[in-house]
């Protein structure tokens, strides 16, 4: 007997890596089908201090753009904001705007806000949103072009700069907050949902 009971795989609205292999380590069979919409005005929408409502504003708008195209099947849409107070980062676009991003970051504690929506066709089945807080060590310069130096290119592909799954790690002196929240995926809130559904083993 298989965990997963749906008829047909999981639709995945985003292409980050970890998440998918989150998923799928967890047992879920997966279809991946990245979502373009235009993050920015969304985030614009959710106004300057709701880092909350954005990251749900996203995960919503990535799980309605996929399952218009693929009714029927169930649709799981996910974003992450990061928030430093009042301010909102997103992904940093080069080396030198992650190495900004990482000056203001470090030192002090700030917040992921982590959301997912789960849709077929026009209806949302299930909404989850979760923070964690995380604070970094005030670490030195030398640290810090040395971790942009190990990083490569990569330092572009999450917002803050860091992925705590690889070397980013090093950055943190403390971490508030379940470990797939961090990583993108509130899992815990998710499976017992699809357990409730019917779509995974009880």
């Amino acid at each position: 007997m298989s965990l997963w009971l749906a008829a047909e795989p999981l639709v995945l609205a985003s292409k980050s890596a970890a998440r998918r292999a989150i998923i799928e380590a967890a047992g879920i069979p997966l279809e991946i089908v990245s979502a373009d919409i235009d993050e920015r005005a969304i985030e614009a929408r959710a106004g300057p201090h709701g880092a909350s409502d954005a990251a749900v504003m996203l995960a919503r708008e990535k799980a309605r753009t996929i399952a218009a195209r693929l009714p029927g099947r169930l649709v799981l849409g996910a974003d992450q904001t990061l928030a430093l107070g009042e301010r909102r980062f997103s992904k940093p676009g080069d080396r030198a705007s992650a190495r900004e991003q990482l000056e203001a970051l470090r030192g002090r504690t700030h917040e992921l806000h982590t959301a997912i929506a789960l849709m077929r066709e026009s209806a949302i089945l299930f909404e989850h949103r979760e923070v964690a807080r995380l604070t970094m060590r005030a670490f030195s310069d030398s640290f810090l072009e040395a971790y942009l130096d190990a990083m490569g290119a990569a330092v572009t592909a999450s917002v803050g700069g860091y992925q705590l799954e690889r070397v980013g790690i090093q950055l943190f002196e403390r971490i508030e907050g379940d470990h797939f929240v961090i990583l993108g995926l509130p899992l815990v809130a998710l499976l017992q949902y699809m357990r409730q559904a019917g779509w995974l083993a009880a």
